[in-house]
């Protein structure tokens, strides 16, 4: 997953150097959904979809619709590293959300102490990387996090038993529908070769195959310990910055990023006194 969602930061600067952010995301989820649907169909999941649509559509409008946007929105005005950085804050709030919605699913204070390191890390990345303009493209990363800690809670709470398969068909092709209108008036005249590659990568790979993966992730580790696959995507998304775009190697990753990391082990990692959390988990692996 880390490698999969590492990548996409790359492609979207890319890609916006000549599509619009909305007829990017038509291109991210319509190829998507006319690879997946034949599936769909042969495995007649089709009125699994109609009967779950609410909810489908509920996860598409938070995870794909509108956080798809606004980063690429953003990506045109920040950089493919600190845009990855940003997201950085997903694990941060799905910890917040955990809290109020008061699940029984287990916190522990080690990784409490991490997700706080993280914190520290994600607070000197913005405070040191940003320059005066980007307040506003900062802000638009942080609400495409809240998106990105809902989707997650409502796929482990609302969809836990549907097939992965028909959530994300049924999700690309309705955001692909949402953004038909304003993808026909913002068409580009031109596309050339490097962009619709990077369309293809981001559809095929990024979108359709991922979140195939990611649904199983969610229902193996639970949906507050999945986000933190954020953690690592991001070292990835700033090195390819780094070496494809020649984006700078600014004070505020230099000094923040390393502790993002710490958080993120930290977070993740189990020790053999946490007999409680263990078993938590293993009763939420065998019992969905």
């Amino acid at each position: 997953m880390a490698i999969i969602w590492g990548i996409p930061y790359l492609l979207i600067r890319v890609a916006v150097r000549q599509l619009d952010p909305g007829v990017l995301v038509l291109g991210r989820t319509a190829p998507a959904a006319v690879l997946l649907l034949p599936l769909v169909v042969v495995r007649g999941h089709l009125r699994t979809i109609v009967r779950h649509a609410g909810w489908i559509a509920v996860f598409a409008f938070v995870e794909f619709g509108v956080p798809w946007y606004l980063m690429a929105t953003a990506e045109q005005h920040i950089t493919s590293s600190l845009t990855s950085l940003l997201i950085c804050a997903v694990p941060l709030f799905s910890v917040v959300a955990q809290r109020l919605r008061r699940t029984e699913e287990h916190i522990t204070r080690r990784r409490l102490w991490g997700l706080g390191v993280g914190a520290v890390g994600v607070a000197l990345l913005v405070g040191l990387g940003i320059r005066g303009g980007a307040i506003q493209w900062i802000g638009l990363m942080f609400i495409i996090a809240v998106g990105y800690t809902v989707g997650p809670i409502v796929l482990a709470t609302k969809l836990p038993h549907v097939p992965g398969i028909a959530v994300v068909t049924g999700a690309t092709s309705l955001v692909a529908l949402a953004w038909v209108p304003w993808s026909l008036a913002h068409w580009p005249r031109h596309v050339d070769h490097e962009t619709f590659a990077s369309i293809a990568v981001l559809s095929l790979v990024c979108t359709a195959g991922a979140f195939l993966v990611f649904f199983e992730l969610v229902k193996e580790v639970g949906s507050t310990r999945s986000v933190v696959v954020t953690y690592v995507n991001t070292a990835i998304a700033v090195v390819l910055g780094i070496i494809f775009l020649r984006e700078p190697l600014t004070l505020g990753i230099a000094v923040g990023f390393p502790l993002v990391l710490v958080g993120s082990v930290i977070a993740t990692s189990r020790t053999a006194s946490s007999r409680e959390e263990l078993a938590s988990d293993a009763d939420e692996i065998l019992h969905g």
